[in-house]
């Protein structure tokens, strides 16, 4: 799979968390929810079309592929078990775990996730 760049994967978070099995996501929620605007967010769906990431066409919905699926979804799970971890274990407060969270999710490992995920299974046990 073609690496991509943190803002690329945001995008394709954005778009997951968009869209569901029938509909897809339209560019100017994408622009809304990532804050930026939808002239920066067709120049960022061009590319991840053209890395095969998406298909989308001209004023219609975006949709994942396969492979723009499965690289949303491991974004996503990172971001929501570094932002457990950070409110449940850590106490931090929601939007600067959330923030943190956004911003680690692109260079955390995925051995180190499946670490956190196993200390959160067994510290909710031991409360």
């Amino acid at each position: 799979m073609a690496k991509i760049t943190s803002t690329m994967e945001n995008y394709l978070e954005a778009i997951y968390e968009l869209s569901s099995e029938e509909t897809g996501a339209r560019v100017s929620d994408i622009a809304e929810r990532l804050g930026v605007t939808k002239a920066s967010t067709n120049s960022a769906m061009a590319t991840l079309s053209e890395k095969g990431l998406i298909i989308s066409e001209k004023y219609k919905e975006v949709f994942l592929t396969p492979a723009g699926l499965k690289l949303a979804k491991c974004t996503s799970q990172k971001h929501e078990v570094l932002q457990k971890f950070f409110t449940e274990v850590l106490k931090i407060d929601a939007s600067t775990a959330d923030k943190d969270a956004c911003a680690i999710e692109h260079v955390i490992s995925n051995d180190v996730i499946y670490a956190l995920r196993q200390f959160l299974s067994h510290y909710k046990n031991a409360e």
